[in-house]
């Protein structure tokens, strides 16, 4: 859909007046004084798209304009200012669309994002889209946050989703996408969060998310990514927490990865990995929770890992280690959770595994044990 008429803007002119004056006084995000009708406009537009939303108990039931000649007209309605959800800036210009749990049903097919040019904050999580996400999404170039999370979207992630470059946080978990990850998302050098959990992604990881040097949270799984984990997500050293569990990734985990200092957990179980454990992974003094179950993992247990006196959960059940439980392991004393069971280990169980006082699962199971 086009750009509104001049002839479907006149009639409304009245009722925008209170907006008008606030813009040519305080002006913001470079945006023409008329833009106030345009986010106006090209929000009842949307809502108009969707289904149920003309009900006086729907949760949009404030997106509307007042009458020109009420007696009780009320000018600040006649900006989205006042509307369920929206936020503006003191000239009055649109920057924020929170509809969290808001029961809207529908597509953002109809969403004019080229009529919104100073919108940084969009949370539409927990509701009911589907469609496909517009590729003019990268029309909002002030975008900070983007939660469609938690609704039924399918089709890919847009390429020009890299032409956000300001976004902060993506979450777009809990949908029905399919197709792979696009290198422009490489281009989001200020992202914080990424969020694609429980999606049909597949494909390999494009090493551009090596790129993401302001990343600390990143989570993708519950997915179908297969190939190798890139050894570019070493160079994310502000990385908080990885969860990649749930794919079909293959190849070693990434001797890189001890150089993620900050990390507080590290989930990939439920892949095809294979290899050694990195005994970089002892380098990882933060890591809180370390998941590597239901993979193809070989040889010993690293002696290096007793050095993670924060890891809480360590979960390395239904691989292939063969070896001692090193002794080491005794100096976890934050442990909580502990299962080694279902690999080939052999020897005694180490007397110091008697130091994790906080210990409440332990599982283990050693060929030719000896106490």
């Amino acid at each position: 859909m086009g750009s509104p008429k001049l002839e479907t803007l006149v009639p409304l002119l009245p009722s925008f007046a209170f907006c008008l004056v606030l813009l040519v006084i305080i002006p913001s995000c470079s945006v023409p004084a008329y833009a106030s009708i345009l986010e106006t406009q090209s929000l009842l537009i949307w809502k108009s798209s969707l289904q149920k939303q003309n009900q006086s108990t729907s949760s949009l039931s404030s997106w509307t304009l007042p009458p020109q000649n009420a007696r009780d007209f009320n000018a600040t309605l006649a900006c989205p200012c006042g509307w369920y959800g929206i936020s503006c800036n003191q000239a009055g210009s649109v920057i924020g669309i929170n509809l969290t749990s808001s029961n809207i049903r529908g597509t953002l097919n109809e969403f004019l994002f080229s009529s919104l040019p100073c919108l940084a904050y969009v949370d539409l999580h927990i509701n009911e889209l589907f469609g496909y996400i517009p590729p003019q999404v990268s029309l909002l170039t002030n975008l900070t946050y983007l939660d469609l999370s938690f609704n039924q979207l399918s089709g890919i992630i847009p390429q020009e989703i890299g032409g956000l470059t300001k976004l902060e946080v993506l979450d777009l978990a809990v949908n029905e996408l399919n197709g792979y990850i696009p290198d422009e998302i490489g281009q989001l050098r200020l992202l914080n969060e990424l969020a694609l959990f429980s999606n049909q992604l597949d494909g390999c990881l494009p090493s551009s998310l090596g790129n993401l040097s302001s990343l600390a949270r990143l989570s993708i799984s519950n997915n179908s990514f297969s190939g190798s984990i890139p050894l570019e997500m070493g160079n994310l050293t502000n990385l908080e927490e990885i969860n990649m569990g749930g794919n079909s990734m293959k190849g070693p985990i990434p001797p890189t990865f001890g150089k993620l200092m900050k990390l507080t957990k590290l989930h990939l179980y439920c892949n095809k990995l294979t290899g050694f454990l990195p005994p970089m992974l002892g380098n990882l003094k933060l890591l809180r929770e370390l998941n590597l179950h239901c993979n193809n993992l070989y040889g010993s247990i690293p002696s290096t890992l007793g050095n993670l006196t924060e890891l809480t959960l360590l979960y390395l059940l239904d691989n292939h280690l063969s070896g001692y439980i090193p002794d080491e392991l005794g100096n976890l004393r934050a442990m909580i959770q502990l299962k080694l069971n279902h690999n080939q280990l052999i020897g005694r169980i180490p007397h110091s595994l008697g130091n994790l006082t906080y210990l409440r699962y332990l599982f283990l199971a050693i060929i030719n044990s000896q106490v």
